[in-house]
């Protein structure tokens, strides 16, 4: 049965959640630690990692947190864990990483108890990382808890610091023409709070109505990886929403996936590339 989480928290908590931020924050490294984050091809980094909670349909409870890790550059699954989890904390823009990290960072520790070999020189998060109202987002969190590199990947743009999600901006990305192409997100201030890369123009053709079919070999590619589309060794309930926000929630506030494109922005404890859900 679908279940809703608890309303918001009282303002005590919330104050204390934005004290643990602060906390936290200082002990992110926003430069490039490992050899391979400083070669343009990367050489060295063998395994990818990424993590998500993906919510059951009509529940803002029960959910699917994943993560899976790949060989690079192959980029063949070589670990994965997916569980059902009770979410208990509420969603609040801005806090995500106290509703959603404590499930990614316990998938992170089994993974170094059971097989530390495969632990992953990178982890993508669903989610922002410096590209926050605080600078710290769930891809901070995660990166600092876990003392892992991580790279924020939002499908949408969090309006801070003077970002928007304007006509200049929309234009901007449908220019973007190959893989690989970029353009830094900077703020008011004048830092690159991450990146905009070419699945954003896909994104805004999406959103505007324009979709393009999967091509026969990507609609089998999706179909291999999850034939009954549930979460494997979970449960039997699908699993959607991407990490978004339960039903209920609006998005058309600045949550914590920003709007307007796929955004990276580069956070850690010795973050890759810029690149970075809250």
């Amino acid at each position: 049965m679908a279940r809703e989480a608890a309303g918001r928290p009282p303002e005590e908590t919330l104050l204390l959640w934005k004290r643990e931020q602060a906390q936290l924050k200082a002990r992110v490294v926003d430069r490039d630690t490992e050899a391979w984050q400083r070669d343009p091809a990367f050489s060295g980094l063998q395994r990818v990692g990424g993590v998500d909670v993906s919510f059951v349909k009509g529940d803002s409870v029960n959910a699917c947190a994943s993560l899976v890790v790949l060989s690079y550059p192959e980029l063949e699954v070589v670990y994965e864990d997916c569980r059902m989890v009770s979410l208990t904390a509420p969603y609040v823009s801005g806090f995500l990483a106290f509703r959603e990290a404590p499930f990614l960072v316990d998938a992170v520790r089994r993974l170094q108890e059971r097989e530390p070999h495969l632990m992953p020189q990178v982890l993508l998060v669903d989610g922002n990382g410096v590209l926050h109202h605080r600078g710290f987002g769930v891809a901070c969190h995660l990166g600092v808890l876990t003392d892992l590199p991580c790279v924020g990947v939002a499908k949408k743009l969090l309006q801070v610091d003077g970002l928007e999600n304007n006509a200049l901006h929309k234009e901007k990305i449908r220019l973007l023409r190959a893989g690989g192409d970029t353009f830094p997100l900077m703020g008011g201030s004048g830092t690159v709070l991450g990146m905009a890369d070419i699945r954003s123009q896909d994104y805004i053709r999406r959103t505007l109505g324009v979709p393009r079919a999967p091509t026969p070999g990507q609609e089998r590619s999706r179909k291999a990886q999850n034939p009954r589309g549930v979460c494997p060794k979970g449960g039997s309930e699908e699993a959607t929403g991407e990490g978004r926000p339960p039903e209920g929630h609006s998005t058309q506030e600045p949550w914590d996936k920003g709007t307007g494109g796929a955004k990276l922005d580069a956070t850690k404890t010795g973050c890759p590339t810029s690149a970075v859900r809250q």
